[in-house]
């Protein structure tokens, strides 16, 4: 008899700086935690705004994903961090045939390893590294809507066991941080942005999500590129026409890094 999976929800992290590993601070504080609060998955697949591919997606096929430091001038003890979770090859291949189902064209590495937006808050979830975890890129200058519909061939995963995380950011302009504090206040271009954001989601409001560059206030300013935020939506596909939105934390670091957490059930 096949065994019966419990459906997991779909997650959205905003992983913030490569920091947020070893600096604590709300949001690293709720990731600690957050791994407890979910049922175990079988395997985690992540889409994350560190991985993009063109023309369509990719996904690692790596049995032993190495730990990528895919960033500069930061502390030694960064560097230093390995993250040794098994990879999950046959998820992988699932994920693929399900995307090629859905009528891409997909892309397999035998080498891709996880990016700092996949261990950094797996390795805050799950210490052990004990989940087997594979990637899936998201498209270069895809749309939103394009990202839900990748997150759409995803769906079923989450009927066997899958966790699906779409790591970005939900604001991420790196070019205004003037050096503030962790703990700095966001300004108003920031705050009304998430409370933008986080108004749609809480309604589903999915068509306004998928223009919040022309809708949302301060989008451009928030987002001067958009693959911090299509992350998002592929977890929006993944969890279904139905699905509600929760905001499962809230928190701003360094005045410009707004870093919400969204589960889909």
């Amino acid at each position: 008899m096949k065994k019966t999976m419990t459906r997991l929800p779909a997650l959205f992290i905003s992983h913030g700086s490569p920091m947020l590993a070893i600096q604590d601070s709300p949001a690293h504080q709720f990731l600690r935690d957050l791994g407890q609060s979910l049922p175990r998955p079988h395997a985690i697949v992540v889409a994350s705004a560190h991985w993009e591919t063109m023309g369509g997606p990719a996904v690692s096929t790596v049995a032993h994903p190495d730990t990528i430091h895919d960033f500069g001038g930061f502390p030694r003890a960064l560097f230093e961090i390995a993250y040794p979770a098994p990879g999950a090859p046959e998820t992988a291949l699932r994920a693929a045939a399900l995307l090629e189902q859905a009528g891409y064209a997909v892309n397999t590495s035998a080498t891709r390893g996880l990016d700092h937006g996949a261990w950094v808050p797996l390795r805050l979830m799950y210490p052990d590294a004990d989940i087997p975890v594979t990637q899936v890129s998201i498209v270069r200058d895809a749309t939103p809507a394009a990202h839900l519909l990748l997150g759409q061939a995803l769906r079923s995963l989450r009927d066997e066991g899958v966790l699906v995380i779409g790591s970005g950011s939900l604001t991420h302009n790196l070019s205004e941080f003037r050096g503030q504090a962790i703990d700095a206040a966001a300004p108003a271009w920031v705050r009304e942005f998430e409370v933008w954001m986080h108004e749609r989601l809480s309604q589903g409001d999915t068509a306004s999500l998928l223009n919040y560059r022309k809708q949302a206030p301060h989008a451009v300013r928030n987002h001067p590129s958009e693959e911090h935020l299509s992350p998002l939506f592929v977890v929006m596909g993944a969890a279904g026409d139905t699905a509600s939105a929760a905001r499962l934390h809230a928190s701003v670091e360094y005045g410009v890094l707004a870093m919400d957490a969204y589960a889909f059930d």
